[in-house]
């Protein structure tokens, strides 16, 4: 796995539950270290390690902490060029859904070598939506299920997610769009202010 996401995963539990817990959970997984480095490549053992003792040290299932950190990815402060590489998906919530397809290739382009899972949007009727993601990122669907609860709220829509199961080799998100303009989302300019 991408030392970016293995970041993300150390960012999370340190600002979600302090560094004295990430020490003890990188411990018990046995890796001989306790940071990621952002832009190397992990083992997805090492990665899987780190989870399983995450979800044993906090005593919740994993798909849950995975969903919070998904949330957090996108709504913590330090973390603000995710949330800005997500908004330029679209105006409104809906547009950002559909720029989903292309967010592994958006990825891509900001780091050659991180690898997002295919994942594809189906529009289905009355604001009826299913994201399907690919395999290839065991846990990836519950993060998705965290960022776009928090897109959501971002944008200022009223939606409900639920995570479908597997449809073959795929995670199935089922989206239903209640309401494009629910309450005040949160501002967002094109151009990145220097500051």
């Amino acid at each position: 796995m991408h030392g970016l996401m293995n970041r993300a995963i150390q960012a999370f539990v340190c600002n979600t539950y302090g560094r004295d817990r990430w020490i003890e959970v990188i411990e018990r997984a046995g890796l001989g270290f306790t940071e990621f480095e952002a832009m190397l490549v992990y083992e997805d053992e090492q990665s899987q390690k780190v989870l399983a003792e995450l979800s044993r040290e906090l005593d919740r299932p994993l798909m849950e902490i995975l969903e919070d950190m998904g949330t957090f990815l996108v709504s913590h402060p330090q973390l603000e060029p995710l949330r800005r590489l997500l908004r330029f998906g679209g105006v409104t919530y809906e547009e950002f859904l559909h720029s989903l397809d292309d967010l592994p290739d958006r990825a891509r382009l900001a780091v050659s070598d991180l690898h997002i899972p295919p994942m594809e949007l189906r529009e289905h009727t009355g604001g009826q939506f299913s994201l399907s993601c690919g395999p290839d990122l065991p846990g990836f669907s519950s993060v998705m299920v965290g960022v776009l609860r928090a897109m959501a709220d971002d944008y200022g829509a009223l939606v409900i997610l639920d995570l479908q199961g597997r449809e073959g080799e795929t995670e199935i998100i089922s989206i239903t769009l209640i309401e494009t303009a629910f309450a005040e989302g949160r501002s967002f300019d094109l151009g990145a202010r220097a500051g």
